[in-house]
């Protein structure tokens, strides 16, 4: 069942390369830094994730990031999503990512899946939103 709310970010692509993809199409590494608020506490994010242009023209990715807090604390995760491009250059994917927390009042995280919407801009501006899944 699709929990509540549990947060949001917004934030930049900082980097993009084009990695080798065989036996495939375009394979793209990009690399984000967000900040917002997840479960009330204000998060820095970063995170890279490679995405796979798929014979149908859908997108396929997969990622990991590090979210940290003001008190230095961090949670890693890993996720993975499926998406379409634009030809303006946007692109909007839908997925889950798995946390592995280390602050007590995320712990709850550790435990389920966390489905994400996230979109990029053509200028590379990125945002996202959480909803648990339990």
């Amino acid at each position: 069942m699709l929990g509540e709310k549990i947060g949001g970010t917004a934030g930049k692509i900082t980097s993009q390369r084009v990695l080798p993809n065989l036996g495939g199409g375009p394979k793209m590494e990009t690399s984000f830094q967000a900040s917002g608020s997840i479960l009330g506490t204000d998060v820095k994010e970063t995170g890279t994730y490679c995405t796979m242009v798929r014979p149908d023209g859908t997108l396929y990715g997969e990622g990991q990031g590090v979210m940290i807090l003001k008190d230095g604390k961090m949670a890693t995760w890993t996720g993975h999503g499926v998406g379409t491009m634009k030809k303006d250059g946007t692109a909007s994917y839908r997925g889950a990512v798995y946390y592995q927390s280390m602050p007590p009042r995320w712990s709850r995280l550790n435990k389920v899946a966390v489905v994400f919407e996230y979109a990029v801009d053509a200028q590379g501006n990125t945002r996202s939103e959480f909803w648990e899944w339990k």
